[in-house]
């Protein structure tokens, strides 16, 4: 087997523009979840709102620059909508309602008394060219060393994906740092405490639930952008899950901890998918046991195994301290 080329298919996926639109959106997940200790599962909602508002927005006569604005102001309303009859429930019937209400966004939106405006099943293409007239690389260009390329649209996806990552990473530690933060942190430990020095718990929660909205928008976004395509299909449950692995992996509760696990777990998971695909090709029992199908559900198996390893064997993350993890004994 090619090992140089599992290596290299695994690192082209951890440093592309999908792996920084995840990284985007597991450093939103993180605000509410590590620093807020709010169990959002419908993460995928505020992306899908984000992206189709920012296509719809532009498929009714606006320009892209003023789709953007919309589709994160959306994700806004939807965290302020979401959070005012729910955050003052325990943190499971928030989990319910989220993971429930962004099913049923994604239902609605592929319906068929909804196509006039979404377009149904087979969404919204082709809505950022406005973005790749700005491309100062040429199109059909490649640019890198040998097979470890890429296409001068990718570099410029990843180029301006890679730049709001570091954006947001600056925006979240400057909230985090700042008293709003610490507030934050102390209503995950405690929020009775909180409440007894005189913090609107209720509030703050509803700031993060917004804010986390906002940000996990802009990944929908940077998504929708890259492939020029939003279709509500893509926005199915296991997304937010694989947000969650992300931002486990990387530390719950740290700055940089969701970006290291969105690098590591994307080159994990594709460097397996191309591990797996290069046994099938060269290793004949590997084919006689496995079909490609079934080979390619190998790398969610290994995922959800390496998981449980990490949780055993170091809950706080790659990045966290123990003392300051959501999923420690204490």
């Amino acid at each position: 087997m090619d090992f140089i080329a599992v290596i290299r298919d695994g690192f082209l996926a951890m440093i592309g523009p999908v792996t920084a639109a995840y990284a985007v959106s597991a450093v939103s997940l993180n605000l509410q979840f590590g620093y807020t200790g709010l169990l959002n599962f419908g993460q995928v909602a505020f992306m899908m709102v984000g992206a189709y508002g920012t296509a719809i927005t532009v498929e009714a006569g606006g320009s892209l620059w003023l789709g953007i604005p919309v589709g994160i102001l959306t994700a806004v309303l939807l965290g302020l909508l979401l959070g005012l009859p729910t955050l003052r429930l325990r943190a499971d019937y928030l989990a319910i309602t989220t993971i429930a209400l962004a099913e049923a966004l994604r239902l609605i939106v592929r319906s068929s008394w909804a196509e006039p405006l979404t377009n149904g099943v087979f969404g919204i293409q082709g809505f950022a060219d406005a973005f790749f007239d700005l491309n100062p690389f040429p199109g059909g260009a490649v640019y890198g060393v040998g097979t470890w390329t890429v296409t001068g649209r990718s570099l410029w996806m990843m180029i301006v994906s890679w730049t709001v990552v570091l954006l947001v990473v600056l925006l979240i530690r400057r909230l985090i740092k700042s008293p709003w933060g610490r507030v934050m942190r102390a209503i995950r430990e405690d929020e009775d405490a909180a409440r007894s020095l005189g913090k609107n718990v209720f509030g703050y929660k509803l700031q993060s639930l917004m804010i986390g909205g906002a940000i996990g928008a802009v990944s929908g976004i940077l998504l929708a952008i890259e492939q020029q395509n939003v279709t509500p299909d893509a926005y199915l449950p296991r997304l937010t899950f694989i947000l969650y692995v992300i931002v486990i992996l990387g530390g719950a509760g740290t700055i940089l901890g969701p970006v290291i696990g969105a690098l590591v777990f994307q080159f994990v998971f594709f460097g397996f998918d191309s591990l797996m695909a290069s046994a099938q090709a060269n290793i004949d029992w590997v084919g006689d046991i496995l079909s490609p199908a079934e080979a390619g559900q190998v790398k969610l198996i290994l995922v959800g195994v390496g998981l449980m390893l990490l949780m055993i064997f170091r809950p706080q993350g790659m990045m966290g301290d123990l003392n300051e993890s959501l999923i420690d004994d204490h």
